[in-house]
């Protein structure tokens, strides 16, 4: 009777870390597209400072429960200022591409994280990559260029402000695995506050009156935001990473059906085609990284993967 409880509990905790990660990945992609909705109308560093305000609404009881100088006693400080650094570029740029491209093309450069981090991972983190996943990872980066349409165009600068985005995204995630020993509260606060003087630097000149429910869009922005980081930081702590992780590609649907909803916009067969080859890719990585990780030692191939 106790074993099946405590089965029936696991069961329970996992399906509550699904249901998290889904909501959080939700919560995500009505961020990025209020954010859109305030390109329209306002410089990317006014958003960034009045999301940056939203989020401490948050982050506020958070740093008060955890501790102000806790912010200050970090190990690695360096490493510590190029994950800011790479975090605050990953949200500078997407807005900067969402201003002008729809917001499933922006998503879909998005998606190529996992295949980067892959890459990323065997330089920076010692995890030998194996020769299937390498192919993978070609073949992923094969997606992005067709989603980046192989022409003139692919050279637009919103198309390499979603590039560069993601790639900073990708770099962020490394050196937030790597850093993993830092809470959540202080990595997410000083990625806060330099996103915040980002923000303050990129708006002089460019600061516009705005009306209420603009304030409170831009506000609104980083409570959504930051509600987001802790729903999925929780799932994963009630659920296995190698299940939720697949979950995060619910975020390209989402961009899909919102982008329509609120901007009309419909991916073109060449997004789409990216995308699919994005996704099949991501997946394969995924699969492959959990087989290696939970097969038996002797029934792993000799290469390593």
């Amino acid at each position: 009777m106790k074993t099946k409880t405590a089965v029936a509990n696991t069961g329970n905790l996992i399906m509550t870390g699904v249901v998290l990660m889904l909501l959080g990945d939700l919560l995500f992609a009505l961020n990025d597209a209020m954010g859109k909705w305030l390109m329209t109308s306002f410089a990317v560093g006014q958003v960034l400072v009045i999301r940056s305000l939203g989020a401490f609404i948050l982050l506020g009881p958070m740093i008060a429960r955890q501790g102000p100088m806790a912010l200050f006693r970090v190990e690695q400080k360096g490493l510590q200022f190029m994950r800011v650094a790479m975090a605050t570029g990953d949200v500078a740029l997407f807005y900067a591409a969402v201003a002008y491209l729809p917001l499933a093309d922006v998503m879909t450069f998005y998606m190529a994280g996992p295949i980067y981090i892959a890459a990323l991972s065997h330089f920076f983190l010692g995890e030998k990559i194996g020769w299937r996943r390498w192919l993978a990872v070609l073949v992923g980066f094969a997606g992005v260029v067709i989603a980046l349409r192989p022409s003139t165009a692919m050279l637009s600068l919103p198309s390499l402000f979603g590039l560069a985005g993601s790639f900073s995204f990708a770099l962020s995630l490394v050196m937030s695995r790597y850093l993993r020993s830092t809470s959540d509260t202080t990595l997410v606060t000083w990625q806060t506050v330099a996103a915040l003087a980002t923000g303050i630097g990129l708006s002089i000149g460019h600061w516009q009156s705005a009306m209420l429910i603009d304030w409170s869009g831009m506000l609104l922005l980083g409570v959504v935001a930051t509600c987001a980081h802790l729903l999925i930081t929780r799932s994963l702590k009630l659920a296995p990473a190698s299940l939720l992780a697949p979950l995060q590609y619910t975020l390209l649907l989402w961009a899909i059906v919102l982008g329509y909803i609120f901007f009309n916009d419909i991916p073109d067969m060449q997004i789409v085609v990216g995308a699919a080859i994005i996704v099949f890719a991501g997946l394969f990585i995924f699969h492959r990284k959990n087989l290696k990780e939970t097969v038996p030692v002797e029934a792993v191939p000799p290469d390593g993967h």
